[in-house]
């Protein structure tokens, strides 16, 4: 299976627009932390000739096909196997002090949406996993079939913005005392039954909270998250960008948030002159968050709920 042929990287001009100024100094080092599929470092990698890319993957099996895919740009490429929050310990043993460009692109990955074993997909029937690294952690299954009801409605309400969440557990709670959960499309069928009409019409597939809500919990995604974007800033050198590509508002508002306080003056209301200790520390380089344009989303479909976000570090932190 080609790497080439399953992966069509998101609003991928503009994230090599917003890294441009940061990368054209010889040595100048770019972090693609969601490495996937390799869409987006290879154009990193073509378009800038005079970058070092490193590429953090948690998935085996994306690291192994992306390096098949950047392999022509031999040492200027470094993969490594870890999730995004642990950028500053990758970082730390690569020698790296600072960085000039960081790149999220995150959610889940073509490959793991198109590949039916990993059960990340809820239009096809497939074993109940979506572990992103399937070498570590418990799978989707286990979390329906073990995890108790309040947990469960915490976890749909939360990560799936689920209003129905109580009314799924309920007719998951029964069930899996019957049998416990395996594949996907019992689980489908499970909330398509246990959902007033009116919500099946509108949204698309009724699965899709449900499963969001899940895999989020499986990854512990929004958690690594909130650690991985102000350390991600934190490695940023001054004039350096970082990018990110969110897919959903839990996502996106997190962004936002990190981004905001970067470049928020933190002085004590009243003083005359801000001193440079609360001087901001990023620029943001977008107005609110940028969207896909509508001929590439009629191009690739899953740009569609993409948001984007850019800033530049402009400041080091004070001592």
């Amino acid at each position: 299976m080609s790497s080439n042929a399953l992966h069509v990287p998101v609003m991928l001009q503009r994230c090599l627009d917003m890294l441009a100024p940061a990368l054209a100094e010889p040595g100048a080092v770019v972090v693609d932390c969601t490495l996937g599929l390799g869409g987006h470092s290879e154009a990193l990698l073509r378009s800038f000739p005079a970058a070092r890319l490193v590429a953090l993957d948690r998935d085996p099996d994306a690291l192994r096909l992306a390096g098949e895919r950047l392999a022509p740009y031999g040492d200027r490429a470094t993969l490594v196997h870890a999730v995004y929050d642990e950028l500053p310990e990758v970082l730390d043993r690569l020698g790296v002090p600072r960085v000039q460009g960081v790149l999220f692109d995150l959610g889940v990955s073509s490959m793991q949406l198109d590949e039916a074993g990993r059960g990340f997909a809820y239009a096809q029937d497939a074993p109940l996993d979506m572990r992103m690294d399937q070498t570590t952690g418990i799978g989707a299954a286990e979390v329906l079939n073990t995890y108790p009801p309040g947990d469960l409605v915490r976890i749909l309400r939360t990560y799936g913005e689920e209003k129905f969440a109580k009314k799924i557990v309920d007719a998951v709670v029964r069930e899996r005392a019957k049998e416990p959960f395996s594949n996907s499309a019992r689980l489908v069928e499970l909330i398509r039954e246990a959902l007033p009409q009116a919500a099946k019409r509108t949204g698309g597939n009724p699965a899709k909270r449900t499963f969001q809500a899940l895999r989020i919990e499986v990854n512990g995604e929004l958690a690594v998250l909130e650690r991985a974007v102000p350390a991600a800033v934190a490695a940023l050198a001054v004039g350096g960008r970082i990018a990110v590509l969110s897919y959903h508002s839990l996502e996106d508002r997190l962004v936002k948030q990190v981004l905001a306080a970067g470049a928020a003056n933190t002085a004590p209301p009243g003083l005359p002159i801000v001193p440079e200790r609360y001087q901001p520390r990023l620029k943001l380089l977008t107005r609110g968050a940028e969207l896909p344009t509508e001929e590439e989303i009629a191009e690739n479909r899953r740009a569609a709920p993409a948001r984007f976000r850019g800033a530049e570090r402009i400041r080091e932190d004070a001592l």
